[in-house]
């Protein structure tokens, strides 16, 4: 891709909107944090390419509906995070109510959303900049890259351990 000057407000150049629609995910780094654009239904949205939980990658995870908000399902463990807000939502039952009924619940932000804006068929990410720490930050940048391969490490190691006990 073509490098495009980028205009005020922190608004960065991610692609063109046709194409960006016809690809329906697409990875971006911006400023040094790896995000992952998607379209879905309509809508653009852009979240840290990253899983909050252990930081795997998100591109390849199914959409569903889940308690009426749009989620992406982590491929690796599962976890569901809303695509609008980042949050963290989590089935459970509350042992305190007769009977105990499956519900979802929140476990609130965990992965960092960025703003989308369409212009002209153009589509900018304006970078999230809320200094408070989200989960998936710890994923990113040049840290990020060492933890996210020691969790695929201790993964790894996991897997040859099951597989010695069979």
């Amino acid at each position: 891709m073509e490098e495009k000057e980028q205009p005020t407000e922190g608004l960065h150049f991610v692609g063109r909107k046709d194409e960006l629609i016809e690809a329906k995910r697409s990875s971006r780094t911006i400023e040094g944090r790896d995000v992952l654009v998607i379209y879905h239904q309509g809508v653009f949205y852009a979240i840290d390419c990253y899983c909050y939980h252990a930081g795997s990658t998100l591109e390849n995870g199914d959409i569903e509906e889940i308690n009426g908000k749009l989620c992406i399902i982590c491929p690796k463990h599962k976890y569901k995070i809303t695509l609008s807000e980042g949050e963290g939502l989590y089935r459970g039952r509350n042992p305190m109510e007769k009977p105990p009924v499956f519900r979802w619940y929140s476990k609130g932000v965990k992965q960092r959303t960025h703003a989308v804006t369409e212009k002209n068929g153009e589509v900018f990410v304006k970078l999230c900049m809320q200094p408070a720490r989200i989960d998936s930050d710890y994923y990113q940048g040049e840290k990020g890259k060492i933890e996210r391969a020691k969790a695929e490490a201790a993964e790894e190691d996991t897997l040859v351990m099951d597989e010695e006990d069979v």
